[in-house]
C-alpha cells in the first residue's frame, strides 16, 4: 500500500493526461467497430468452468465483437500425453458464433509438461492435440505451463511447440510467460514457431505475500514497502522491457487481470498481515481471497464500508477501510484496465492485450473492464 500523497513519476503524469482524455473520448464511438477495425489483439482466457457459476457466463454472454482471439481453457492431460475434456466443454456455439464473428478459438492447454517430457509422450500429446483442434474446429493452441524451469525444461518447449507448428502451419500458437520472464524460456527459438507470447502481468499479491501488494502494477511504486514479489518484472513498464529485449514488440501481448485480492485482516499502518510473522512461510495466506471484479469488488467501490484510493505511481486502484479498520483490496476498475491496456498496445508498441478471465468482470448485465480494454485498443485509430 502506498499513501496518496506520493508525487507523480513525469513519465507517468504525462501518459495520465493524455490517457484521461482519451477515455471519455474513445469509450462512446468504439462501441459499433466491428473485430476487422482492430489493429491490436484482444485475447480473451474463456473457462469451461464459468457456465456454471453465479451469473453464468458461457458462449452466450462473451462479446465477440470486441475479440480478436478466444483461449478456451478446461482440458488437461496425463504424463502420457492423453487428453481428459471435462463434460459440457465442447460447446459448438462457441466456435460457431466466434468464427462467424471473424474471432479465432484456441485450446489452451495448461498441465504437468514436465510428465509429458520424462515419459517421453511428446509426439502422442502433438497427435492428440492435433486430432481434438480438427474434430471440433479449433484455431489453435496456447501452452500455459507454469513453469518451465531446467535446461531440459527449456529444450522440451522449443520442441513442443515446433512440433505443434509441424502438425499444423495454420494453426496460431502461443505461450503464457510469467512478466519475469526467466531461465526456462528459450525466447529467440520459441519466437520461430509461436505467433506471440501473453505476459501473464498479474499475482504480484496473493496469500504468499506477507504484505498487502498490489495485483499488478503498471508502474513499480519504489516507496511501496512491500518485497518486489514479481521481480524482476513487476509492473507492465517492467515487464515490457524485460521481454522487449528478446521479442519483436508485435509477438507480445500483455496481460491485464478481471480479478484482485482481498486481505482479511490486514494492518492498515504497516500493510503487514498479523499471521505472516508466525507462519512457517512468513506469507498471508489464509487472510487472503482472490475475487472477480464484476461480484465481488464491483459493488464494493466507495460503499458497504470501503473507500477507494489510487495509487499515483502505479496508476491502479486499491481499497481500504473507511472507518479505519483492518482490510484491504487490491484490484483493476474501468480506468486502470483502460490505461494498462493504451499504455502496452500504443505506448509501447505491443501487439495486443490478453486478460484473465473473460468471466470475471460480468455482473450478470455488463462487462466494464472488458468494455474498457477494447475502447483501449481502438484509440490509435
Amino acid at each position: 500500500m502506498t499513501s496518496s500523497s506520493l508525487l507523480f513519476p513525469r513519465l507517468a503524469s504525462l501518459l495520465l493526461i493524455f490517457a484521461i482524455a482519451t477515455f471519455s473520448s474513445f469509450q462512446a464511438r468504439a462501441q459499433d467497430a466491428l473485430p476487422n477495425h482492430l489493429s491490436k489483439r484482444v485475447v480473451g482466457d474463456y473457462g469451461e468452468w464459468s457456465k456454471y457459476q453465479t451469473p453464468p457466463y458461457g458462449a452466450a454472454q462473451i462479446p465477440y465483437h470486441k475479440l480478436t482471439h478466444i483461449n478456451h481453457a478446461g482440458v488437461s492431460f496425463d504424463a502420457y500425453g492423453n487428453l481428459s475434456v471435462p463434460d459440457g466443454f465442447i460447446e459448438a456455439e462457441l466456435n460457431h458464433r466466434a468464427h462467424a464473428a471473424g474471432v479465432k478459438v484456441m485450446l489452451l492447454l495448461g498441465g504437468d509438461f514436465s510428465g509429458v517430457e520424462a515419459s517421453g509422450a511428446i509426439q502422442t500429446l502433438v497427435d492428440n492435440i492435433a486430432a481434438m483442434e480438427k474434430q471440433h474446429g479449433y484455431d489453435g493452441v496456447d501452452i500455459d505451463w507454469e513453469y518451465p524451469e531446467t535446461a531440459t525444461d527449456r529444450k522440451f518447449l522449443v520442441t513442443l511447440m515446433a512440433k505443434l507448428r509441424e502438425s499444423n502451419p495454420q494453426y496460431v500458437l502461443s505461450i503464457d510467460a510469467p512478466p519475469w520472464g526467466g531461465f526456462g524460456y528459450d525466447l529467440k527459438h520459441l519466437q520461430i514457431s509461436l505467433d506471440y507470447v501473453n505476459i501473464m502481468m498479474y499475482d504480484c499479491a496473493g496469500p504468499w505475500t506477507a504484505y498487502g501488494q498490489l495485483n499488478s502494477p503498471i508502474f513499480w511504486n519504489w516507496h511501496d514497502p512491500a518485497p518486489y514479489e514479481c521481480q524482476p518484472g513487476g509492473s507492465v513498464h517492467d515487464a515490457a522491457n524485460i521481454f522487449l529485449k528478446h521479442m519483436p514488440a508485435k509477438k507480445l501481448n500483455m496481460g491485464t487481470p478481471f480479478y484482485g485480492y482481498r486481505y482479511g485482516n490486514i494492518n492498515q499502518e504497516f500493510g503487514l498481515c498479523p499471521n505472516s510473522a508466525s507462519t512457517a512461510d512468513g506469507e498471508c495466506d489464509w487472510a487472503v481471497r482472490s475475487g472477480n471484479y464484476g461480484t465481488d469488488f464491483k459493488p464494493l467501490i466507495n460503499q458497504r464500508g470501503w473507500q477507494t484510493f489510487y495509487d499515483p505511481v502505479a496508476m491502479v486502484p486499491y481499497m481500504l477501510r473507511a472507518n479505519g479498520g483492518n482490510g484491504y483490496i487490491t484490484y483493476d476498475d474501468a480506468f486502470s484496465t483502460y490505461f494498462r491496456v493504451w499504455y502496452a498496445d500504443w505506448q509501447r508498441g505491443l501487439g495486443g492485450t490478453f486478460m484473465w478471465s473473460l468471466d470475471a468482470d460480468y455482473d450478470g448485465h455488463s462487462q466494464d473492464l472488458m468494455d474498457a480494454m477494447y475502447n483501449a485498443s481502438l484509440s490509435a485509430r
